[in-house]
């Protein structure tokens, strides 16, 4: 393949530069100018803010000295009523009727020389102001005033104070002493406190409650009351003195709006809106020049990409018109089947080998046709078998799909052709190994047996033993005495042992008792010998059988062909085994399964060794029972349990149980569970484990296929009989 000659060349790459040197100086003097416009915008509605705020908060200082001032005139002139003769009583109705008008005003008094509270009126609008707190508590600030009134003989403002209220809350409040004098003799004070915040919301009625936040403070900045709608963010403020007699009050006004944003009004709005539009067509101008000098050099690297991803797959990629016809073939699949392209070209494709050639024929026309339409569209794979040139089959798996065009016309299909030869090798070898390690199993298993043989068939050989010696010493006492013969004849039956009474005596045995002893002697010589014939053979039988793989067969038959060299173990370890079938009595037809016997069998056999293992140390023997259970718990399941009463397995052991060459015993191998869940698995089962019945023990679980056809059949009414 020629490779492609380089598009980009120096004269070429310092126009480029040159090129986007001089757009990048366009762009910024664009950017310069457009940021310089929005930010003078930003800046005017910043000092248009600020000036509002400045406005306001003169205009709500200046309603608040005249409201407050107006409240001083309200009470003076109450206290220069022609009702005074008597002024400790007769100004009660004038207080009420201004407390009733101004809601801003919360309490009157009428204090004596002494500053003592003789008479007072509380708002009608709410709870007395002094209740929590006595008002003598609470008179230091009017105390003051009203010394400083006495003295200057006119109104005076107390400082403000806190007042605290029965809802946990309070009012911040000043006091306004009023001396009362008549013909020039002091008589006494009129006191009235006022509100901060009722005197804030009377003065901030209109637009400007709406957009700010308005606020007495002090002069470390603490808020002493506020009012307004909103709430000021802290950007824009103003602080205007309150100027009252005796004292200064600091009015604080704050804007509910932050700094403008970047489209604060219709003027930044269209300029930004025309910054953004230039910014656009300057972007595509710039595309639209740059498309044209890179379509060539995508274009060639799109198809150099191509070239290289088809030629470095290792899956063989075939094309073909509506036709049939290949029309494109990558190396993987020349390499795969050995022909040149033109060879592949041929109107029956080589690679199809000759005894399938017609087959392939009628199957290609069927696919490449209506109905292989929807098989092709679903992109389902299908096996078949390729020839190489060489002449060798081999198996491919081939995934179909239809091949469009820019304009969405059908053309033809593209196949991925995959070789399973190696996949086949690696199956093969795997099934040797796992044949090999199952008879590796098998040989370990048949080694832990030897042991148990050498104990079991000791127990009979020994009482052969002793029954043949005890045999022939009576036939050695029968020809000394000479009566063997007239025993042999004697109809009577004796015991078969000597009577005690006998032997005190000094006597011998009687004649006729030595037939039935020799007798029974030689049937015990003879069980214990057939005992012990059916101990070689149990294992014979095992090591050696190999019968046809995936057999039906009842499941008893699974338990009785491994329960003799499980006996072995469990009589060693006193350990009892129950066999829980359907039986008769439940009138339930056998169970059946369909499955390999000896591979079952070996999954059986670890299983009950494990178990009975499992009860050798912390179990005690009177509980030591080993339960077997077969049943058909689904029409295509069987599940068979062998249920231990061992201390159970920990956590730590449960997470690595089937993990190869893990053993918690010395002497094991730590590969029978991982084979157990190897083979019913290869019988479409499952293996598992958890507690046992009651929580006590382990229980091991698998399930293998019921037979189908008429076997499943009868299976299925007999578990539904059940």
């Amino acid at each position: 393949m020629i490779a492609p000659m380089p598009l980009h060349h120096r004269p070429q790459s310092e126009h480029r530069i040159r090129r986007a040197m001089l757009w990048a100086a366009l762009v910024l003097l664009l950017l310069v100018a457009q940021t310089l416009l929005v930010a003078l915008t930003i800046r005017y509605e910043s000092t248009q803010a600020q000036n509002e705020v400045e406005l306001v908060a003169g205009s709500a200082a200046a309603e608040v000295r005249r409201d407050l001032l107006s409240a001083m005139q309200a009470l003076q002139a109450l206290a220069w009523s022609e009702a005074l003769p008597a002024p400790e009583t007769a100004w009660r109705a004038g207080a009420a009727e201004l407390l009733t008008k101004r809601r801003d005003l919360k309490r009157v008094e009428w204090r004596a020389l002494s500053l003592t509270v003789t008479e007072a009126v509380d708002t009608p609008f709410l709870p007395p102001l002094f209740v929590l707190l006595p008002r003598q508590a609470l008179s230091v600030e009017t105390e003051v005033a009203c010394a400083a009134a006495l003295r200057s003989a006119a109104p005076m403002f107390s400082r403000g104070y806190f007042v605290p209220q029965g809802n946990g809350m309070g009012l911040e409040v000043i006091d306004l002493c009023v001396p009362v004098q008549q013909r020039g003799q002091a008589l006494g004070f009129l006191v009235g406190s006022f509100a901060l915040a009722s005197v804030l919301e009377s003065a901030i009625t209109g637009s400007g409650s709406r957009r700010h936040e308005f606020s007495f403070v002090e002069g470390d900045g603490t808020r002493l009351a506020r009012a307004g709608t909103p709430r000021g963010v802290g950007v824009y403020l103003a602080e205007r003195v309150v100027d009252l007699p005796g004292v200064a009050l600091q009015l604080r006004a704050d804007s509910a709006f932050g700094r403008p944003s970047l489209i604060p009004n219709l003027a930044t709005a269209l300029v930004l809106g025309l910054s953004i539009v230039l910014f656009g067509l300057l972007l595509t101008l710039a595309r639209d020049v740059r498309l044209r000098a890179e379509a060539e050099s995508a274009l060639a690297e799109a198809l150099a990409f191509r070239s290289a991803m088809e030629d470095s797959l290792p899956t063989g990629l075939r094309a073909r018109d509506l036709a049939g016809r290949i029309s494109y073939v990558n190396p993987a699949f020349r390499t795969m089947v050995g022909f040149t392209l033109r060879e592949l070209q041929a109107e029956r494709p080589p690679y199809w080998p000759p005894e399938f050639s017609d087959e392939y024929e009628r199957r290609q026309t069927a696919r490449l046709g209506g109905a292989g339409r929807a098989f092709s569209e679903g992109r389902e794979g299908f096996e078949t078998v390729f020839m190489r040139k060489t002449g060798e089959r081999f198996p491919v798996m081939i995934y179909e799909a239809p091949l469009v065009d820019r304009q969405g016309l059908h053309t033809g299909w593209m196949s991925a052709v995959l070789d399973l030869s190696a996949q086949r090798r690696v199956e093969e070898i795997s099934r040797q190994q796992q044949d090999r390690l199952q008879a590796t199993a098998r040989l370990a298993t048949v080694g832990e047996m030897a042991s148990l043989l050498s104990h079991e068939l000791n127990q009979p050989l020994a009482a052969i033993s002793s029954y043949a010696s005890g045999s022939l010493n009576l036939l050695a006492e029968a020809e000394q005495e000479g009566r063997f013969a007239s025993a042999s004849t004697s109809t009577s039956a004796p015991s078969p042992l000597p009577a005690a009474g006998a032997e005190a005596n000094g006597q011998t045995t009687s004649t006729p008792a030595t037939l039935p002893m020799l007798r029974q002697a030689l049937e015990r010589v003879a069980e214990q010998a057939e005992r012990a014939g059916r101990v070689v053979k149990s294992v014979h039988d095992f090591v050696r059988r190999r019968e046809p793989l995936h057999e039906p067969l009842p499941a008893v038959e699974l338990f009785e062909a491994v329960m003799p060299l499980a006996r072995m173990q469990a009589r060693k370890s006193g350990t009892r085994i129950e066999l829980d079938l359907p039986g008769e009595a439940t009138h339930t037809a056998p169970l059946r399964v369909r499955c390999d016997r000896t591979m079952v069998e070996q999954v059986l056999l670890n299983l009950m060794r494990n178990g009975i293992q499992a009860m050798e140390t912390d179990t005690p023997v009177a509980d030591r029972l080993l339960t077997l259970r077969a049943r058909q718990t689904h029409p295509r399941w069987v599940t068979f349990s062998v249920i231990d009463a061992g201390p159970g397995i920990a956590p730590e052991v449960a997470a690595r149980l089937f993990t190869p060459f893990f053993t918690t015993r010395p002497e094991g191998m730590g590969l029978g569970l991982s084979l157990c869940r190897t083979v019913i698995e290869q019988h479409g089962g499952a293996l598992d484990f958890g507690p046992g019945p009651g929580g006590r023990g382990t229980e091991f679980r698998f399930t293998l296929p019921a037979p189908g056809g008429a076997e499943l059949g009868q299976t299925q009414a007999s578990a539904t009989s059940v």
